[in-house]
């Protein structure tokens, strides 16, 4: 086979069963894994099978990259002589695969789209599988290609730290059996003996949350084993109580191997989550109802703030996920009653109670005209969209005193609400989908940081306000609602519920995903 007959074959190949690489130009020649004779392979190929062989450390699936049939079919080839044929075929078939492996690890596998996961996509378009393996082919050094294509983001590398750790707890012996059941009373409190005590310790030694199974056999719940309990509901959602209850108990009976399922999906998810965009961000983790605002600083995350929030619903007004940047802040906002809400719970509560509507300080606004008139003249203006209800800044207001937007087309933003009890609550889906913060100056101060005329007490006197106050941001601020059940604190893993399901849907994704189908010949 000549050279250029070679060059041409490889782009020739038909592409692997549903692995979605960037396609080969058929104008631009890739970098090749074979030796200057075109019939042995370069040192690199060894390499690069061994880095797909070992995709789960990576929270991938070896088998989408054919990694088994490639490793053999490369040990081969160092045993014995290749064909033109056969050299060219491999190289291609090596070539794609690990093509495949860099947009996967850099891209992640699914589409966001797909899972109402609304995200710029901006590094993922930059990110060329092909030019970054050519490149790296051409230096002699795939080392730079696994670098350039994994992400960056600090919280990625604790993600897949946490992941190795849990691999390792695979096939461990202290979960080759279920819990025995609690006793009637649900619980077993400080000092109670219980035959899964021994089980419980050897399983929190394991997974960190206690120094070492404590010497002998603990016949009964220890102060030793009431920490450790504590340290490990700490990162379960569970009340840090230091008791076995059933809550507790369910969450030591899931496996690591379930475990680091749940931690590669967070991984996946943050391939095509954008949460490096600019010096400042805010990132909402919808499942962890907390809200972050953070700096970057030459690849650091540098924390600014923290707080509880409340999303949507999960039964019917669910937070969406997606990016934009915040542009302005409204201090004392007047809230415009959406639609839906006003047909389904305002105007119902008013016709029942017609003294609500001027307790609330809702009016009806119409054209130019503003009416805290109750009538029914004014209830069915809203009924049929000529009107609509808008309740006056104060301290029933549903958005509280501030709202701080990044302008979508779904009409979602941050508020505070007079609701604060709420915060309290250890689930907190409870709005109509937009996002309710804990601690609203706090969050202004970061937000406004840039501006000094824009201190904590003209904040707070601005969001005492009988009327609106704009306060426009300098800068864009990025603004990403997100969605992990899986987050790393403190060099830990915590776990959250899959509020939405959202972690379900994406295995089933992922589980549909076709294997790469490599011919071993």
């Amino acid at each position: 086979m000549t050279p250029s007959a070679f060059s041409l074959s490889r782009f020739c190949l038909p592409a692997l069963a549903g692995c979605g690489v960037l396609a080969f130009s058929p104008w631009a020649q890739a970098a090749s894994w074979l030796q200057e004779d075109q019939l042995t392979l370069r040192p690199q190929a060894s390499q690069a099978v061994q880095v797909l062989g070992q995709a789960r450390a990576e929270g991938l699936n070896p088998a989408d990259y054919s990694a088994a049939a490639l490793q053999k079919a490369v040990q081969q080839a160092a045993s014995q002589p290749l064909g033109a044929d056969q050299a060219a075929s491999l190289d291609a078939r090596l070539h794609q695969a690990v093509q495949r492996y860099l947009t996967d690890l850099h891209n992640g596998r699914v589409d966001p789209r797909t899972l109402k996961e609304n995200y710029k996509d901006d590094h993922r378009k930059d990110f060329d599988a092909s030019v970054v393996l050519n490149q790296a082919l051409d230096n002699g050094d795939l080392g730079q290609a696994w670098k350039a294509a994994t992400p960056s983001f600090p919280a990625y590398a604790s993600l897949r730290k946490a992941l190795h750790q849990l691999q390792a707890l695979s096939g461990h012996a202290a979960w080759n059996s279920q819990l025995p059941a609690l006793p009637k009373s649900g619980r077993i409190a400080a000092g109670q003996e219980w035959a899964g005590l021994p089980v419980v310790a050897q399983r929190l030694a394991a997974l960190g949350d206690m120094a070492a199974v404590p010497a002998g056999t603990p016949a009964t719940l220890t102060p030793a084993l009431r920490e450790g309990l504590k340290a490990f509901q700490a990162r379960h959602s569970l009340s840090a109580n230091g008791l076995l209850d059933r809550k507790t108990v369910d969450a030591l009976n899931i496996k690591p191997e379930a475990r680091a399922e749940q931690v590669a999906l967070a991984m996946e998810r943050a391939r095509w989550t954008p949460l490096a965009q600019g010096k400042r961000m805010i990132v909402v983790n919808v499942p962890q109802f907390r809200l972050y605002g953070y700096e970057i600083d030459q690849g650091k995350v540098i924390p600014k703030v923290s707080m509880r929030v409340i999303v949507g619903k999960s039964l019917d007004t669910r937070t969406p996920m997606f990016d934009e940047d915040m542009t302005y802040v409204e201090f004392s906002p007047y809230w415009n009653v959406p639609i839906s809400i006003a047909r389904s719970e305002t105007i119902p509560r008013i016709k029942r109670d017609p003294g609500y509507m001027a307790r609330q300080g809702f009016e009806i606004v119409q054209g130019n005209s503003v009416s805290s008139s109750p009538s029914a003249a004014n209830l069915n203006a809203v009924l049929n969209g000529s009107a609509r209800i808008r309740q006056k800044p104060g301290p029933r207001n549903a958005l509280g005193d501030v709202k701080f937007m990044f302008p979508n087309n779904m009409n979602i933003y941050l508020h505070h609400t007079p609701s604060t009890g709420l915060f309290n609550r250890d689930k907190r889906d409870l709005s109509h989908g937009c996002v309710r913060v804990e601690e609203p100056v706090q969050l202004a101060q970061f937000v406004l940081q840039d501006d000094p005329s824009w201190t904590k007490e003209r904040i707070s006197k601005a969001m005492g306000g009988s009327k609106p106050t704009i306060a426009r941001l300098k800068e864009p601020l990025p603004v990403v609602l997100t969605y992990s059940t899986t987050v790393v604190l403190d060099g830990k893993p915590h776990y959250f519920a899959d509020l939405y399901g959202h972690d379900k849907l994406l295995a089933q994704q992922l589980a549909k995903r076709s294997p790469a189908t490599v011919s071993s010949k």
